[in-house]
Order: structure tokens, then sequence, then C-alpha cells
């Protein structure tokens, strides 16, 4: 397993690696959630490159960026035990060097949702990606449904810039009560950890009257909304939506494919998560 820290060296190793090949991009502090996306490249790829990079542009002033887990020892005996071939660890002036100016736009889907809630956090994201896919430019790269905007966000990114790249999504990976697993939930003390469930119980209660024949939006995302409302722990509240999951427009009526999804504080830590209505 090479580890490159050079744009220029990466972009050589690429170029010299077996195809097809696969990129798993990532910001570190690996769980089982990225190691199922390494897996599938594994068996998808014939060379499996994973990044690992905290991007500051996607965190606004505020936000988490000093205090995102990071651990980058265990992070790379976990790939090296996965059988990866290339992990690429530039540091922030690799990625943004002095002069950089240039950004990318995805448009009205960027503006909604996380993008409402964390103004340019998807300028940050669809820029980082663009980057990383003309440094590595793989045939595929794996992304998990858990950070559901972002998929959309990169599957638009892809097909609108001609990148000829399949941008491969994942089920959601959850813990045992079903929280999605995420690098943050390190970061919830024992009581959030357990208070931290109720998420998931919040998105299962909508998905639950779905299948019950409710169409309502509104009614499905009340039904979200008064059990992320019964847990005290649940600091604030950014958004339950129920939405198209192509423009992510809100739904009046809900329908096959629509994502229902939340961002919830507990704590100092913004907890996310989806699920697909079926």
């Amino acid at each position: 397993m090479r580890v490159i820290a050079s744009k220029e060296e990466m972009r050589r190793a690429c170029r010299e690696a077996a195809r097809p090949l696969g990129l798993v991009p990532t910001m570190g502090a690996l769980h089982q959630g990225h190691l199922s996306l390494v897996d599938r490249a594994r068996a998808d790829c014939a060379s499996v490159a994973v990044s690992i990079f905290v991007n500051p542009t996607q965190f606004a002033e505020g936000e988490d960026f000093a205090e995102y887990p990071r651990d980058l020892e265990l992070d790379l005996e976990m790939l090296r035990q996965r059988g990866v071939d290339l992990v690429f660890v530039p540091d922030v002036a690799e990625v943004y060097p002095p002069g950089f100016h240039t950004w990318v736009d995805v448009g009205p889907i960027a503006d909604r949702l996380e993008g409402a809630a964390r103004p340019g956090h998807f300028r940050g994201v669809a820029t980082v990606v663009a980057k990383l896919f003309g440094v590595v430019q793989p045939e595929r790269a794996y992304f998990g449904q858990k950070d559901g905007q972002q998929t959309v966000v990169v599957r638009k990114l892809a097909r609108d810039l001609d990148m000829g790249i399949e941008v491969v999504v994942l089920p959601t990976v959850r813990e045992a009560d079903g929280l999605a697993m995420s690098s943050r939930n390190v970061r919830l003390n024992p009581e959030q950890r357990q208070a931290a469930a109720v998420v998931y119980r919040a998105l299962s209660a909508g998905l639950g009257i779905w299948y019950g024949g409710e169409t309502d939006a509104t009614a499905i995302v009340s039904t979200a909304q008064l059990q992320l409302d019964s847990e005290p722990l649940v600091r604030s509240v950014d958004y339950v939506s129920l939405a198209d999951p192509e423009t992510l427009e809100e739904l009046a009526l809900a329908s096959p494919g629509g994502m229902l999804s939340v961002a919830a504080h507990l704590g100092s830590v913004r907890l996310i998560d989806n699920v697909i209505l079926e």
C-alpha cells in the first residue's frame, strides 16, 4: 500500500494502476461504514484508492473543523488490512495552494437542507470532490447513503461536468440501535450516545406510517418530528424533510424514492441521517 501526499505523485500512481480504479473519498476517522465502501470498491475494481483529507472549505466558521476526529495511523492500518493500493493524504496547502480562487457551484440542490443549515458547505464539498476526481481520475467513486444530499450533489457534479465517473452509493451502515455510523459519534458522551438512537427512531416512525398507507408528506414529517421532540437531550433540530430524491424539493405527497431526512443536535454534536421511501 502506497501512502502519497503529493498531487503529482498521486496522479502518476493512478495512471500506472491497474484498471478499473475505484476511489473512496473520506475525511478519515474511519469506521465500518467507510470500510463497507472500500470492500465494495475492492470487489468491483482492479485497484482501490482512498483519500483522507479533512476539508476545511466545507466547514463554516464556528463548526467543528478543529474538533473533527483524526487518527491517521489507525486509518492506514485498517486500509492496509483491506488491501487498498493507494492512499492520498494531502495537506491543506497541497489541495488549496496560494492563489486558489476557483469554486464549484452545483446550483439549487446545494442550497436546500444541509445547504440552508450550513451555507457554503456544498461549495466546499463539490470543489474538493472535483479536485479529487481530477487527480485520481477513477472509473468509479464510492459514497454512503448516510450523507444523502451529498450523494445527490456528487452525482450531479459528475453528470453536469461530463466526468465519465460512475458514482456508486451504498446503504447506510448502522449500529445495533439504528444510529448511523459516523466519525462524529465518538464525540457523544455515554448519555448522549444512548439518546442519539432517537434519530433513527424518528425516521423509522415516519417510514412506518408511509408503509401503513399514509401519503401526506406533512403527516410523515410531523410523525418524525414528534419522536425527536420526545428526547430531552436533542438540543435543536435543523430540519425534518421529505424531499424529491433528485431535486431535493419538498414533497407534498410522499412517493417511492422520496428521501426522509433529519439533522439534529445533541450537545455539540450534529447528527444527520435519512431513509428512502421504498
